[in-house]
């Protein structure tokens, strides 16, 4: 906020400081700073990684959005970029690298396949999206998208961070976080946070047991 918009709402500001001294708050110089200091987590899966790097090069050049810094350790990281199909066996490996980014940390889902499985969704090895086990910040359509779109996903993600605040994110309260369950790939995917249920429809006769000893105690 400007000396200008200061005098306007009644305050009395010296005329020789006006037009040197700007008032902000805490909020925005804070997000100012991390919105233009983002490191990407260096890694892709598929095609979409040859537009990621596209937006890297000369033409494009990230850097000076800040963002050129591409770190190949997750704990130097505070952006994972999702470039690519998602398959069953890789997963696991994604939720891990996750979990070791510190906060505050956001994931952008680059392309169709990994917003929602693209045209390889109804394949058995891909997962529908790596939001059923990641949180997603932005997704950015296309098959692949262009490393313009890229450049809008990042400033979408620049907005998100300019509108935060200390009061309000998880990464300041008192509570402590908790790490994502990985999943684990047996016969199929199976999400840890799913293990009653699963064990439930597969044993219809125990769960039954399970059920009938409960209401036994209970009554």
């Amino acid at each position: 906020m400007g000396t200008e918009d200061l005098v306007s709402k009644g305050y009395d500001i010296p005329p020789e400081i006006q037009g040197q001294v700007t008032v902000t708050t805490l909020d925005k110089i804070y997000n100012w700073s991390r919105e233009r200091s983002i490191w990407p987590m260096m890694f892709g899966l598929a095609c979409c990684a040859i537009e990621m790097i596209a937006a890297a090069a000369s033409r494009y050049d990230i850097a000076r959005m800040g963002m050129e810094v591409m770190r190949p350790s997750p704990r130097q990281s505070d952006l994972m970029i999702v470039s690519g199909t998602v398959t069953k066996k890789m997963i696991p490996q994604i939720v891990r690298l996750y979990n070791q980014m510190p906060e505050p940390k956001y994931v952008l889902a680059m392309g169709a396949c990994a917003s929602g499985g693209g045209p390889f969704k109804e394949g058995y090895t891909v997962v529908s999206g790596v939001d059923k086990f990641v949180p997603v910040d932005v997704y950015i359509p296309g098959c692949p998208p262009t490393p313009q779109a890229l450049m809008h996903g990042f400033m979408t993600l620049m907005k998100k961070i300019e509108g935060q605040s200390i009061k309000d994110v998880s990464w300041y309260q008192k509570a402590p976080s908790t790490p994502l369950p990985i999943p684990v790939l047996g016969p199929d995917l199976m999400n840890p946070d799913q293990y009653a249920k699963i064990y439930a429809a597969t044993h219809p006769a125990a769960s039954e047991a399970d059920q009938s000893e409960s209401e036994e105690v209970q009554a």
